[in-house]
């Protein structure tokens, strides 16, 4: 249902399918324009639907939550938070571009940190900090830990760090908070040198795992030797770090190279895919509430 742009004043009729329906597994709701209110009213619908599965002693089978482009901002967080902790099933959670701020951030830190399985994380463009305050930060430190199975982590555009100082949270994850981290991004954090000294130090050993680290538009000095040794680590084992927009563009036109090559009958096959989800979307557009 991404892409429709039914507001948050018109979210009410899919409330009885979110928390009845306890089957689905994947709930996406990408830029629809929800705002606060409209995110409170999702939030607590899955809410309910994780205490009704619980009351008929039923394990939730949600495992995918993706939400974002949608003005949540802190109003709904702690709606959200609830949610996620109350079912503790997801493995896939991306909120990007919400608007949501340290108060909000650190709800969310607390109720996945009830989420064990966690693989996959995308907070990209919410704010951590306030004003040098680092509530947001120390609150997503101690959540770290809980996710043993996380393999992506996006943290980009989230003022991790307000003066240059290293942010605990990454503190945490060099010291090897998530040994199975595979992607890592943390692009445009006002992150310096001490950090990338830092990242160099552990990129060999408790950051073994680590193929892919983003790290474009933060304080970069050319010729800085901790970049240098962390592109080298990566590359020893077909990783790569991304540090100028060039190596992000290089990767872009392979991916489009790709693209081009693949077979007509696929691409036939992911229109039909893409006609079906839209099918869906305006069946829910025409349900009105009695």
């Amino acid at each position: 249902m991404s892409d429709n742009a039914f507001g948050g004043r018109s979210v009410e009729p899919i409330v009885p399918f979110l928390t009845n329906n306890r089957s689905f597994q994947v709930l996406k709701l990408n830029n629809n324009g929800l705002g606060p209110a409209g995110g409170d009213v999702i939030a607590n619908a899955l809410l309910e639907s994780a205490r009704l599965s619980k009351a008929g002693g039923q394990k939730s089978n949600l495992k995918t939550v993706i939400c974002g482009r949608n003005r949540l901002e802190d109003g709904s967080a702690p709606a959200w938070a609830e949610a996620f902790a109350a079912h503790g099933t997801l493995e896939e959670v991306r909120m990007p571009q919400n608007g949501i701020r340290m108060d909000g951030i650190i709800s969310l830190a607390r109720g996945l940190a009830q989420c064990r399985n966690l693989r996959y994380l995308d907070l990209q463009d919410n704010t951590f900090t306030s004003d040098g305050v680092l509530s947001g930060i120390n609150a997503w430190a101690e959540a770290l830990p809980s996710w043993s199975e996380l393999s992506t982590l996006n943290l980009s555009d989230c003022v991790l760090s307000t003066d240059g100082e290293i942010p605990e949270l990454v503190t945490v994850i060099a010291k090897g908070s998530n040994p199975k981290i595979h992607t890592l991004q943390l692009q445009n954090n006002n992150l310096d040198t001490d950090t990338f000294k830092l990242l160099a130090t552990s990129i060999s050993t408790s950051l073994s795992s680590i193929m892919r680290l983003e790290l474009q538009w933060n304080e970069i000095e050319d010729d800085d030797e901790n970049l240098e040794n962390i592109a080298l680590s990566l590359k020893q084992r077909g990783g790569k770090l991304y540090a100028t927009d060039e190596e992000e563009e290089e990767e872009e036109e392979e991916e489009e190279e790709e693209e081009e090559q693949v077979p007509e009958e696929v691409k036939e096959e992911k229109a039909v895919r893409d006609e079906t989800g839209d099918d869906l979307a305006n069946l829910l557009n025409k349900v009105s509430i009695g």
